[in-house]
């Protein structure tokens, strides 16, 4: 995994230009203040002027990036970045500052909306979430060294904010060198246009492995959610022997599992009754929730985390044996030349052997092909077969996202005992499955009598209707109120507009009181508590990264949220009641750095990785650019208002608001947002397709 992970550091240093950006107009804005002498609202509109950039970006940068791809939008970001910084430094008015910052917002614009996106696209899913939230460290480590910037500035006699604004084009011109000759293009963007050959060579270089198949599969199987999906539930073990030594037939409701080694195969018999996956049952109706206007989803999410394996391995436990769907032989050789550019091979399907089997056995039961794709996942195909009432076989493909429930034991399974009348002991696996149509579906096996799936080209699918389409299913449609939500609230908790007035707040809370034995002046004092505050986030972050793939996204949301409760509260008091100088700024000081360190190691870098998470493939860069719209106006309104608030209610009334905002993203958390740490994308994906589609027809009856 080293090499999605130096990508991911690599991709996350557009944040770090953006963290850049911000803590240097921060600290900038003192000056340009007196040397233009700028009036209230003019200082608001410079300092919005990169997120009004940022803005108008996000509003196209999602359907270019699924058109053009990831990788030439990254490589934009950072030519905009080195322009504006450039412009910056020339700067003679007011007027050309505001055009070099709004440059300055098309590379921030670019790089905050599609570096998550990048990052959850290229890394494996279990540690999807530590390498996402890279880029909020990068960003604050970016604030960090470009307030020790200002900060040894502001010791000259006449500080040039010009200067401080014009370094952002050093580290931009190293992101653009990076992007071009470091970065690979997203290997599910590359599946998703067809380009095959090249997505398995990024995959090879991202996991350090040659065998990257399974995981090809599941790419191509992302493509095609929100189809008739049902969640059911088996009980997996050893097909039994006859005396004979050979495998006995199976019953006709059960599904064999045949496995790469020879004589090796598994029978798994469905169960009746109610999935243990959460709340809905095997026809996939949603059971009543226990907790009032909470989302069904949030509760089957939930589920699904709490009956993972005890040993918490995030490695499949399905099938250890299992290998890839892929054979070895001849086909497997075929799908080096599988890529739309060669065109003489396009649309072929590629058969698997890995299902094998007696063609008779499978005339009364399923054949089943599996692969691990993470997270304790297996993504596996079924073909069903059976005689019709004029004689002639019928049957077809289904797909299943296979899980193993929370039965302790071996990576092997446990010893449980299985319902109805299976009482044998042995080493058998609870499951639940999600069972849809599969996008390698192939119409022309139904004739050819062939237990295995075929991989058909995507090309050849039925997948590529209007991609505006997709926005109006019921599962994309549920994504982005989630995604929105989050965003919006995330702004109007006040970070962005607490994070470029820092010093200006500390400033009026009389925080140069601390210094005062140094020689320490006003304008100095305050950027040196800001570069310490922001030199305090960088472990914070370091204990989100370890927590968001253990812990979770919603868990760590859900704690953190009450202490920026706290410290704003305290804020306000702080700012009421009259404590004395030195225990105002002291008290002052400390709840923004609490509420710094606490915003950053979950609010700050999560909604970004759930709305990376939660939309499909096909559409993923367009709705990222819708949540990401609504992130960039809600953080063009914070900032613009903090100035003029801070005249008229002053810092209580600030943080007061901030609160009551904080609080509400706590229920909307609670109630809407679920948990997806460890899951593959295209299983977080289907699970929304299934919830919230029957979640309307609950409504409907």
């Amino acid at each position: 995994m080293k090499g999605a992970a130096l990508v991911a550091i690599a991709a996350s240093i557009g944040n770090f230009l953006q963290g850049w950006d911000n803590a240097t107009i921060a600290g900038a804005i003192v000056y340009i203040k007196k040397d233009l002498d700028l009036e209230s609202s003019v200082e608001g509109l410079v300092v919005a002027m990169s997120l009004i950039g940022a803005t108008l970006i996000t509003t196209c940068s999602g359907p270019i990036a699924d058109c053009l791809g990831r990788r030439p939008m990254l490589i934009i970001s950072s030519v905009f970045y080195f322009i504006g910084g450039l412009v910056m430094l020339w700067s003679p008015n007011v007027y050309v500052l505001c055009i070099a910052r709004l440059l300055a917002g098309f590379g921030i614009g670019l790089a905050v909306t599609l570096v998550p996106l990048y990052i959850s696209e290229t890394a494996p899913s279990d540690i999807r979430g530590s390498l996402n939230t890279l880029p909020q460290f990068s960003g604050s480590g970016g604030m960090f060294m470009s307030y020790c910037m200002i900060f040894g500035m502001s010791f000259m006699t006449s500080p040039s904010w010009k200067l401080m604004l014009a370094v952002l084009s050093i580290p931009s011109l190293i992101y653009f060198i990076l992007t071009v000759f470091f970065l690979p293009e997203s290997p599910r963007w590359l599946v998703s246009k067809g380009k095959m050959v090249d997505a398995k060579k990024v995959l090879q270089r991202l996991r350090g492995r040659e065998d990257v198949s399974g995981e090809m599969a599941l790419l191509v199987e992302g493509l095609g959610v929100g189809g008739e999906t049902s969640i059911e539930e088996y009980i997996i073990g050893p097909a039994d022997e006859g005396a004979d030594g050979q495998e006995s037939t199976i019953e006709k409701d059960n599904i064999r599992l045949y496995g790469p080694e020879e004589g090796l195969s598994w029978v798994a018999k469905p169960v009746t009754g109610q999935s243990s996956i959460g709340l809905v049952s095997r026809h996939g109706s949603i059971v009543n929730q226990s907790v009032p206007l909470m989302d069904p989803l949030v509760t089957l999410f939930g589920s699904v985390h709490e009956n993972l394996p005890e040993t918490g391995s995030m490695r499949s436990m399905l099938f250890p044996n299992f290998g890839s769907m892929f054979s070895t032989a001849e086909p497997h050789d075929r799908n080096e030349q599988w890529d739309e550019e060669d065109l003489h091979r396009e649309g072929e399907e590629y058969e698997s052997e890995a299902t094998g089997g007696d063609s008779d056995d499978n005339l009364h039961s399923e054949a089943v092909g599996s692969t691990g794709i993470g997270g304790g996942w297996q993504l596996a195909w079924k073909w069903s077969e059976k005689e019709g009432e004029n004689g002639n076989k019928q049957g077809g493909f289904k797909r299943i996202y296979l899980h193993q429930e929370g039965v302790p034991g071996s990576r092997r399974g446990s010893l449980v005992s299985l319902p109805g009348d299976v009482h044998e002991e042995g080493q058998f696996i609870q499951a639940s499955a999600l069972v849809s149509q599969p996008a390698l579906y192939s119409k022309a096996l139904i004739d050819q009598q062939t237990v295995g799936p075929a991989m058909v080209h995507p090309s050849e699918t039925a997948l590529k209707g209007p991609i505006w389409a997709a926005l109006l299913e019921p599962g994309v449609k549920h994504a982005l109120f989630v995604g929105i939500g989050i965003q919006i609230l995330q702004q109007f908790s006040g970070i962005n507009g607490v994070l470029y007035y820092t010093p200006q707040i500390l400033e009026e809370a009389g925080v140069e009181v601390l210094l005062a034995n140094l020689g320490i002046g006003t304008e100095s004092a305050s950027f040196l508590i800001s570069a310490f505050t922001t030199l305090l986030m960088l472990p914070s972050i370091g204990v989100s990264m370890r927590l968001v793939d253990i812990s979770g996204r919603r868990k760590l949301l859900l704690t953190t949220i009450p202490v920026l409760i706290v410290a704003l509260i305290i804020l306000v008091i702080g700012n009421i009641v009259d404590l004395g100088s030195v225990v105002h700024a002291v008290i002052s000081t400390a709840c923004v750095v609490i509420y710094f360190c606490c915003f950053v190691m979950a609010y700050g870098p999560i909604p970004n990785i759930l709305c990376s998470e939660i939309f499909p493939t096909r559409v993923r860069g367009l709705c990222i650019a819708v949540c990401s719209l609504a992130f960039w106006t809600g953080d063009i309104i914070v900032t613009y208002t903090v100035p003029v608030m801070l005249s008229s209610i002053g810092l209580a009334g600030i943080f007061g608001i901030y609160a009551i905002v904080c609080f509400i993203s706590w229920i909307f958390v609670f109630l809407k947002v679920p948990e997806t740490k460890g899951m593959p994308l295209e299983v977080i994906t289907e699970f929304f397709a299934v919830g919230a589609r029957q979640a309307t027809a609950a409504k409907n009856e």
